[in-house]
């Protein structure tokens, strides 16, 4: 089961002399992982190399290092981890000795893995879309239930008889929240694919 960050972590390190920043953050959108790219990538820097992955599409970027050396690392550090919706920058000033390909990949691999090890992360759920209709007395109670089943509300649309949702349940938590849904109704609320 992928993860994905809680929130942005960062690591400071220092090889042969050269600084490397590593900064991590979880991402929604690619539009996420752009913005991200664009707030933190320093300009002053020798090279801001980065890689996000979110779902089946990904991306990486080397900055001006020799191919392959730096953003395939990261890209391959994120799948390591076993990681999903997230981005890494990693952040070089470089310090006058040359790493060679394979310290360089050696030091953005490295960095990636080490500052996502250390980041706070939590389980991606695949949630399966849904919908149903309740009254509008039920809709708090209905929404309550969503909640404790880890789904979410995806769109509420107010009708003249009451409210029909659309939302996203993982596939486990399905059947139990049905039942709950049942006894809240008297059996009228079901939940639709």
């Amino acid at each position: 089961m992928p993860f994905t960050l809680l929130g942005p972590c960062q690591l400071r390190e220092e090889i042969r002399k050269s600084r490397f920043i590593t900064l991590a953050a979880p991402i929604e959108s690619v539009a996420d992982a752009q913005a991200f790219l664009d707030q933190y990538s320093d300009l002053n820097a020798t090279h801001n190399c980065w890689a996000w992955k979110l779902g089946g599409q990904y991306r990486s970027n080397d900055d001006g290092e020799p191919g392959g050396t730096a953003g395939r690392p990261i890209l391959a550090a994120i799948e390591a981890q076993d990681c999903d919706q997230v981005v890494v920058l990693v952040i070089r000033w470089y310090g006058g000795i040359q790493l060679g390909t394979g310290g360089l990949a050696r030091a953005y691999g490295g960095g990636a893995n080490k500052c996502l090890q250390q980041a706070q992360k939590r389980e991606l759920i695949s949630r399966v879309p849904l919908k149903c209709a309740c009254s509008f007395s039920e809709l708090a109670l209905v929404k309550l239930r969503i909640a404790e089943a880890e789904g979410v509300v995806l769109n509420e649309d107010f009708t003249a008889n009451g409210v029909d949702l659309q939302l996203a349940l993982g596939r486990e938590r399905i059947e139990t929240v049905q039942r709950q849904l049942a006894d809240l109704s008297r059996g009228r609320i079901l939940l639709e694919e």
